[in-house]
């Protein structure tokens, strides 16, 4: 009998144990709430996780992470509905200690100029061209809030990394396109970009391009013309097509095993 007790208590601690741990992986609120304040007074919502045991001592990578249309808003807290859970695990923070920024991009506004409606139907510019001359104000705000992290966090300015899904996606290869040399590695999911700007950035940033080939959302198309443009370039570029993925191709995306692995090898 005392044995048995001594099982069930063992076996006790060890389901409490597993449950404190995905308790832990959900747990949002280790993404700090913050508010960031350029010069003219232009504000951007935000989230940031620091890395567990946070060293002054160390510099850690710098992870941007741009969210879709539908976790745009006003609450700084719908843009960590996909993705936040990856940073969050036990294992890949263990594993991965890194700053993860997710930045809010209000309800009206787009981390691209343009509403991109036009060109998903097919009726505008599938090059994006004109989104040339100068990048969006929200994403000009998100490169300001980059640039004050770096300046006041432990940040390895050799492992700047960006990724983003769907708008986010989009956003992504635009981020890459307007600050060429700044990040090591992209991943850019379910989204399109401007052709003209690959060039710039393809001899300097690893790139990990992901589509679901049944997505009616965002046609796969749009990647994998970027994706042949950046391989034009000699790129360090790969693209994975999902057979039976619509458009949420981010939960494929973040199931991949080598994804975190493959991200954080890189630097400048």
């Amino acid at each position: 009998m005392k044995n048995i007790n001594i099982y069930l208590f063992l076996l006790f601690l060890f389901l409490t144990s597993i449950g404190s741990k995905e308790l832990l992986a959900q747990d949002k609120s280790l993404f700090e709430k913050r508010v960031f304040t350029n010069k003219n007074g232009d504000s951007l919502l935000y989230r940031i996780l620091y890395p567990m045991n946070y060293d002054q001592g160390k510099k850690y990578p710098l992870v941007l992470f741009l969210h879709g249309a539908g976790e745009r808003g006003n609450d700084n807290k719908k843009q960590l509905t996909h993705g936040a859970d990856l940073f969050l695990k036990p294992e890949n923070r263990e594993r991965f200690p890194a700053i993860v920024v997710f930045p809010q991009c209000p309800e009206d506004k787009y981390w691209i100029d343009i509403s991109i409606r036009k060109e998903l139907r097919g009726e505008g510019d599938p090059d994006f061209k004109q989104t040339i001359h100068s990048p969006s104000g929200q994403l000009s705000l998100v490169n300001d809030l980059t640039k004050k992290i770096i300046s006041t966090e432990k940040v390895d300015k050799k492992r700047l990394y960006v990724m983003g899904l769907s708008m986010g996606g989009f956003g992504t290869f635009e981020t890459l396109g307007r600050w060429p040399k700044k990040y090591a590695a992209a991943i850019a999911i379910c989204g399109g970009g401007n052709l003209t700007l690959t060039k710039k950035y393809a001899p300097h940033t690893s790139i990990w391009i992901t589509h679901g080939a049944k997505d009616d959302v965002v046609p796969p198309e749009l990647s994998e013309r970027v994706y042949n443009a950046l391989k034009a370039e000699n790129a360090d570029v790969k693209f994975t097509l999902y057979p039976e993925a619509n458009h949420n191709a981010w939960d494929p995306t973040f199931a991949e095993p080598e994804l975190l692995p493959w991200l954080f090898s890189k630097h400048k």
